[in-house]
């Protein structure tokens, strides 16, 4: 089974000889580097291009293509050499940036052609040249690690930062992309060369390129904008921003565009596009699955469960789903806007016939009222039935879809959650993780799975006040709190039951215990990283803990080195659970949360909070930017979160174990049995 891979994170690579392949989405120039354990380059024999395709141990293709294939043997690699880069380069006249083009997507595979690791590269903008991946040596032994960093300045300044003198590395890559362009450009060809080689020969003014003066650009220095560094400035956390900053280094980390705010203005925007998720690809998928009986001529095609694009069932399904949510958006906004535009007609009608002394003299007014009226129900039957036809369709999708989703994407009441060895913990991270379900005024019993990629990108924010909903109006304020936290147990319990038995951690504050039935079930598991924290001393020492790590993990990656970190430091991911915020918290742990609703998301540390917003309205505006870094949900069906497409109020609606299930329980004792099998 291939190991999908994101950014930073590696996997063992088990085999002395190996393929490496690259599917782009344009032909792009496909290059292998080696260097040493900092990841320097030395010496000549630094880079395999069409020019030059052979370096012992290495492979490269010899021309410009969308599709392309390095053989690699790792025992045949000189002694000196830790890391086999692979890199990526647009060719001169081609697409100007990365970030315009479709997502490429790089695989390991075994001598027999099976993949071992895979990896997409997205969340690119203005690079030109990308390190996509890497084999490195460590101990011994060799992992793939998933790099996808990139420089806007070409070939020449991505070999210039691993240690080439200028010159060198101008020339050199000059020579490597010289075979992508023909010679009869001429001139044209050569400018380009330069452009894309990044002639570093001449000197540069660093005020015409942001990405390499961070004075110019303080979002490529954290050090000159206390903005973007919450440790340095923990009154100013870091407003959301749709700038996707190019890394100078390797390693640096690219951060995606901030989602819409969850207060004020229009509703937030639900993103289902997912890191792994191949939007456009040249490289064909594996076949879908097909009908098993024949389409009827004349008749709609029979829906297939899984049958969108994908590498796999459940990328397929995860895909599936986020066209429904699609379709079912768009054909709503097609038929809420026939309606309007039968009302404005049908007013402008009646605007145009009143208006008409003639017409109130001779009586003829009522006439011209009718048919304006007529007119108006004829244009709406004709929406209503095209509406109609697409509900069915949709209907009917849903019914072959809903019961094939896996645990992860599939409703607490879904047969696959009774199914002992379907909810044994996986071998691999999920896709993404089922919330809810969501649903328009139009047709309320047609729900759309409303997915959230895995890892957490953003912290969750379940709303427990009485103020956000109507729902929520009319309900008890003890049930509602109840609620809310039965709803983030639910939400743990998922993730622990997804995820590998040894890939996933969960921490909980509750100062004041007032959670303590709802976690009462992760409690008798066993399966927190430690008790609930109770009390201000719990608070600030769980805290500490997970800032450490997120501290700790930072600075490896930033040095390349995510292996050598204290072996006291639990590399799976972290989910900390915080009930009845700020009860328990002073100003100091204020920070500490929003330090790690900032910066735990990129390191694997996640947040699910459990708060009423008025409860925290001592702190002002000093706390706006942590609620809207949040996904706000609410125990209640609430209509408050939008499409990416058309912005229409989806009404959310938890999903929830069934009234008297054991299902929680049954998760959590498959849960804590791997973790007792696991273990040494």
């Amino acid at each position: 089974m291939t190991a999908e891979l994101v950014r930073g994170q590696n996997h063992p690579v088990s085999h002395s000889r190996v393929e490496i392949r690259v599917s782009a989405g344009t032909a792009v120039l496909a290059l292998a580097s080696l260097a040493d354990e900092q990841g320097r380059f030395a010496g000549d024999a630094v880079l395999a291009h069409p020019g030059a395709r052979s370096l012992p141990g290495v492979q490269a293709p010899g021309e410009l293509a969308d599709r392309h294939t390095f053989a690699v043997d790792l025992d045949a690699v000189a002694a000196d050499v830790h890391r086999v880069g692979v890199l990526l380069v647009l060719p001169p006249g081609g697409p100007v940036r990365f970030g315009s083009v479709p997502a490429s997507y790089v695989a390991v595979a075994d001598p027999a052609g099976a993949e071992l690791a895979g990896y997409t590269l997205t969340g690119l903008d203005a690079e030109t040249a990308v390190v996509a991946m890497e084999l490195y040596r460590r101990q011994g032994a060799w992992k793939v690690r998933a790099v996808g960093q990139g420089y806007a300045d070409g070939l020449g300044a991505l070999l210039t930062d691993g240690g080439l003198p200028a010159a060198d590395a101008a020339a050199l890559a000059a020579a490597a992309l010289s075979t992508a362009a023909p010679a009869a450009q001429g001139d044209a060809t050569l400018a380009a060369l330069r452009t894309l080689a990044g002639d570093l020969r001449a000197p540069q003014n660093p005020a015409q390129n942001p990405a390499q003066n961070p004075a110019q650009n303080p979002a490529q220095n954290p050090a000159q904008n206390p903005a973007q560094n919450p440790a340095q400035s923990p009154a100013a956390a870091p407003e959301p921003s749709d700038q996707i900053p190019v890394s100078g280094v390797p390693y640096a980390g690219t951060p995606g565009p901030a989602p819409a705010g969850e207060t004020g203005g229009s509703p937030p925007t639900i993103d289902y596009a997912h890191p792994r998720r191949r939007r456009t690809s040249t490289e064909p998928p594996e076949p879908a699955p097909r009908a098993a009986t024949p389409q009827e001529p004349g008749q709609p095609p029979r829906p297939v469960a899984g049958d969108a694009s994908g590498w796999s069932m459940e990328e397929r399904l995860y895909n599936q789903v986020w066209g429904m949510f699609e379709d079912l958006a768009r054909t709503v906004a097609a038929y809420r806007s026939a309606v309007e535009f039968a009302d404005s007609r049908m007013d402008r009608e009646l605007d145009e016939a009143l208006s008409d002394p003639r017409h109130r003299l001779g009586g003829s007014g009522n006439a011209a009222r009718d048919t304006a009226r007529a007119r108006r129900e004829e244009l709406v039957a004709q929406a209503q039935a095209v509406l109609d036809r697409d509900l069915a369709q949709l209907i009917a999708e849903s019914e072959v879809v809903e019961p094939a989703l896996p645990a992860a994407y599939a409703r607490w009441g879904n047969p696959v959650w009774h199914d002992s060895r379907a909810t044994a913990p996986p071998e691999e991270n999920p896709l993404a993780l089922r919330l809810g379900d969501l649903y328009l005024p139009e047709r309320p019993d047609l729900r759309i799975p409303m997915l959230m990629r895995v890892p957490l990108e953003r912290g969750i924010w379940i709303d427990n006040g009485r103020t956000g909903s109507e729902a929520a109006m009319a309900m008890d304020t003890d049930r509602l709190r109840r609620a809310a936290m039965d709803m983030a147990v639910a939400h743990a319990v998922r993730l622990l039951a997804v995820h590998p038995a040894d890939r996933f951690s969960v921490h909980v504050i509750d100062a004041a215990g007032a959670g303590t039935a709802s976690l009462a079930p992760l409690v008798r598991a066993g399966v927190l990283a430690g008790p609930p924290a109770a009390g201000a001393h719990g608070v600030t020492e769980t805290l500490a803990r997970l800032t450490r790590r997120v501290d700790l993990v930072q600075m490896a990656l930033r040095a390349g080195a995510p292996e050598d970190l204290p072996p006291d430091v639990d590399t799976a991911e972290q989910l900390l659970v915080v009930h009845d915020f700020p009860h328990g918290f002073d100003d100091r742990a204020v920070t500490q949360l929003r330090y790690l609703a900032d910066e735990g998301p990129a390191v694997g540390v996640h947040l699910l909070m459990v708060a009423d917003r008025d409860e925290a309205s001592a702190y002002g505006p000093l706390l706006d930017p942590l609620w809207r870094s949040l996904m706000r949900l609410s125990p209640v069906p609430d209509s408050h979160l939008a499409d990416p497409w058309v912005h229409h109020a989806w009404t959310f609606e938890p999903d929830l174990p069934p009234q008297g299930s054991r299902v929680l329980e049954q998760a959590l004792d498959r849960v804590a049995e791997a973790r007792r099998t696991t273990r040494p």
